[in-house]
């Protein structure tokens, strides 16, 4: 994507703000802080933009051996990096036809290549079937995953991050979680569901290229059979909208939700391997789980409220199977082949074998500081049992988010993770070693 491009871009999201602002003046009753521009005086037909940036400023504490492109980085490493800078276009074009896309950015550090990086996320188009029982789309889109999680509202995040184990084959078979097929969606009574059907993108074009093939399993380089995938949720009390793909992590106190969910991801031969005698062998990559959501307020005078998320998963990716993995690692090689869990922020966040994960969050009254702002603390833990690691690997993270105008999207949050360090052992077995920090203020702003 081009300079230029983006410039051409930009330019359509300061016509549509234009249009919608002189909308406003003709409809009364239009939001004017959101960029809408209704094409029918009902509003039932529209066009909306929103946009959101999160910049990072970071201080790491490297894992042993960490280098950046040939050169060793110090233990200790600051950088600046945009997390994720996203730009959304979307409408109900007619009573059944809906567009959805997205365009920006994601980890752009210090580590990567200049004038590139921004690309389309999502691209898809929607027919209506049957008011909200049964609508069917197909592109490029996040209709998929198995957990709640799977795809996060990325402006609705309640800590740094969402939890990326979660989006389990992110740019290996899919572009940060989006995948190319056919899904449907609807709800039926309190129930939520989404279905899809992928075609999964060639591991040859994944960013991080695979290891060859040998005794631990990973994904096949062959051609990929279909991949299916589904979440179901019951909403016990608030309904949430299911217009756009991504789930919200917290509401702040606006609405008041309780979620049970499950789903699971199956594809045929998706992974292989090199067994004793030397013949390869593929397996069904199976990944299932189930998890539970409820944020609500407190005290609704006050402004309090309290958000809890927690998830149980299995995953099956076949015989060994280990990713390292974190976000916006500025380290690209390691040069201590004792280490095992990756250069700069890496940890062993996805393999075959289970996870428990656990988010909480409180949020003090509003009006606590200044301009309606106010704090929302939390916490989380990565609890994960791989059959390839001897022990449980545990990743924790404390952090404080200020609420600038009381809401989640524009705030400012102080987030600390401490993730476990790997050391080869006797006969190749992996043991903890040690344990690592990152320290990250995140600035967020979006419409």
């Amino acid at each position: 994507m081009t300079i230029k491009s983006l410039i051409r871009l930009l330019f359509i999201y300061i016509l549509l703000f234009c249009f919608s602002a002189a909308k406003a003046q003709e409809k009364p009753g239009v939001d004017r802080n959101q960029l809408r521009f209704n094409l029918d005086s009902s509003g039932n037909r529209f066009i909306k933009a929103t946009l959101i940036n999160q910049v990072w400023v970071r201080f790491n504490q490297n894992n042993p051996g960490s280098q950046q492109f040939g050169y060793d980085l110090p233990a200790n490493s600051f950088d600046v990096g945009i997390r994720r800078l996203r730009f959304q276009l979307f409408g109900q074009l007619t009573d059944r036809v809906f567009f959805y896309s997205q365009f920006g950015m994601n980890n752009f550090s210090v580590s990567s290549p200049r004038f590139s990086g921004a690309f389309f996320h999502d691209a898809a188009l929607e027919y209506k079937v049957k008011e909200r029982y049964l609508s069917i789309g197909a592109g490029l889109s996040s209709w998929g995953g198995y957990l709640r999680m799977s795809a996060p509202a990325v402006g609705g995040i309640l800590g740094i991050d969402a939890p990326l184990y979660q989006q389990a084959t992110n740019s290996t078979t899919d572009q940060f979680l989006r995948k190319l097929g056919v899904y449907a969606k609807g709800k039926i009574g309190k129930l939520d569901y989404r279905v899809m059907l992928a075609s999964p993108m060639a591991p040859q074009n994944s960013p991080s290229p695979l290891s060859p093939i040998g005794p631990r399993s990973n994904f096949s380089l062959r051609p990929a059979h279909a991949q299916i995938q589904s979440y179901i949720s019951y909403q016990f009390f608030d309904e949430e909208s299911n217009l756009l793909a991504f789930n919200t992590g917290t509401y702040s106190g606006k609405k008041r939700v309780f979620n049970i969910g499950a789903g699971f991801v199956n594809q045929a031969h998706a992974m292989w391997h090199r067994n004793a005698d030397g013949d390869t062998v593929t397996s069904t990559m199976t990944l299932f789980g189930a998890d539970v959501f409820y944020d609500a307020p407190l005290n609704t005078e006050k402004g309090t409220a309290i958000s809890v998320y927690a998830a149980v998963s299995g995953n099956e990716f076949g015989p060994g199977y280990l990713r390292n993995n974190n976000a916006m690692n500025i380290a690209n090689s390691v040069n201590n082949p004792a280490n095992l869990g990756g250069p700069g922020n890496a940890f062993p966040m996805l393999g075959t074998g289970s996870t428990a994960y656990l988010q909480a969050g409180y949020k003090f009254r509003n009006n606590l500081l200044p301009d309606g702002g106010t704090l929302t603390p939390y916490a989380s833990v990565q609890h994960s049992r791989f059959k390839s690691l001897p022990e449980h690997m545990n990743v924790y993270e404390l952090g404080l988010n200020w609420l600038i105008h009381g809401s989640n999207l524009n705030k400012i949050t102080l987030g600390i993770q401490n993730r476990p360090v790997y050391t080869a052992g006797a006969l190749g077995a992996a043991y903890e070693s040690g344990r690592r920090n990152q320290v990250v203020v995140q600035f967020q702003a979006g419409l």
